[in-house]
């Protein structure tokens, strides 16, 4: 179990931002393994802000993460390797392939579905 909590802050300019909040009062600097395709992403940094008690961790958008289709950025901690959290790049044609376009044509069907339902309903009534 990891001793630290990653809150995304912003995405800007082709670099991730996060906050890594300790869970415990414990003044541990932390280590993490950011990696796309099981290969470390060069130039994370991590940062102390003592005035508010974290962490500011940037990661910087590998190049080779800007292709087609979806690709993930898997942070982790690299002391207990759990995956503290990821982000995802969705470019080129796989977009429309990708499971949130189904999950927009589905409730886009169910909406039909209901409307002739209701429509069934008050036809039989």
């Amino acid at each position: 179990m990891s001793d630290f909590d990653l809150t995304k802050t912003r995405m800007m300019q082709g670099i991730w931002e996060g906050v890594l909040t300790p869970k415990t009062g414990k003044t541990v600097v932390p280590e993490v393994r950011v990696s796309h395709h099981e290969q470390d992403v060069a130039g994370t940094e991590i940062k102390e802000n003592k005035d508010a008690g974290h962490w500011l961790l940037r990661v910087p958008v590998p190049v080779d993460a800007v292709s087609d289709g979806v690709q993930t950025i898997v942070i982790q901690d690299a002391k207990t390797g759990d995956q503290l959290g990821q982000f995802c790049l969705i470019a080129g044609e796989a977009v429309g392939d990708d499971i949130r376009a189904e999950i927009s044509l589905l409730r886009a069907e169910l909406d039909m579905l209901k409307r002739a339902f209701r429509r069934h309903c008050l036809e039989t009534m």
